[in-house]
């Protein structure tokens, strides 16, 4: 018999803690009734290529764990298909410690969390880097985005979850706010020339 996916994360030992802190009933019942998603679900891929910074974390042959940032416009996290995530990697201070991190083990992690509308997405899987492909790397790379590309991470999906909200700070995007203000600011100044204009005199 498979194993529910959630055994990706809920190891004996987690399922132990759960089983001795009253939550594994619950989280039985979950794997019983099909357990966490495994392939990337049109809502799934809006939120995703809705985001403007995620985390990546990986582990190297000694388990020693990393986490980094990549960011960009709106869709720079491309969904190539219900299985396969994509981003352009972008020269930045040229640690490699992500890369090599990946060449010693490939199991990798993304967290997506969307601030303003409290939601949050975990994603399991395997990631690889491909250097060398100009084509690729010209097919993900953010239209008119200012930075230098180097490679292509490929993160092949092994199973995903949603968290609750609770406990996300409800945050902003400068952009957005930025948009709001004009649009109020330009508001204000359409009133405020249509009542010199019903002025007498």
């Amino acid at each position: 018999m498979n194993s529910p996916s959630s055994d990706i994360a809920f190891t004996p030992t987690v399922k132990a803690i759960q089983a001795r802190k009253g939550s594994r009933t619950s989280y039985a019942r979950m794997e019983a009734g099909g357990s966490w998603a495994t392939r990337i679900t049109p809502e799934l891929a809006g939120f995703i290529q809705a985001q403007r910074s995620v985390f990546l974390a990986t582990a190297n042959a000694a388990g020693q764990p990393y986490i980094q940032h990549r960011g960009g416009p709106p869709g720079f996290l491309r969904v190539l298909d219900e299985r396969t995530l994509a981003f352009t990697d972008l020269v930045g201070n040229r640690q490699y410690i992500t890369q090599g991190n990946l060449e010693e083990n490939p199991k990798a992690y993304l967290f997506l969390i969307d601030y303003t509308h409290r939601r949050r997405v975990k994603i399991w899987g395997n990631a690889r880097v491909v250097e060398d492909d100009a084509d690729l790397i010209r097919r993900l790379l953010p239209e008119d985005y200012p930075a230098r590309p180097e490679q292509v991470v490929l993160f092949e999906v092994e199973a995903w979850d949603r968290n609750c909200p609770q406990h996300i700070p409800q945050r902003f995007e400068a952009a957005d706010v930025e948009a709001v203000l004009a649009r109020r600011d330009a508001r204000i100044a359409a009133l405020e020339a249509e009542l010199r204009r019903l002025q007498p005199g």
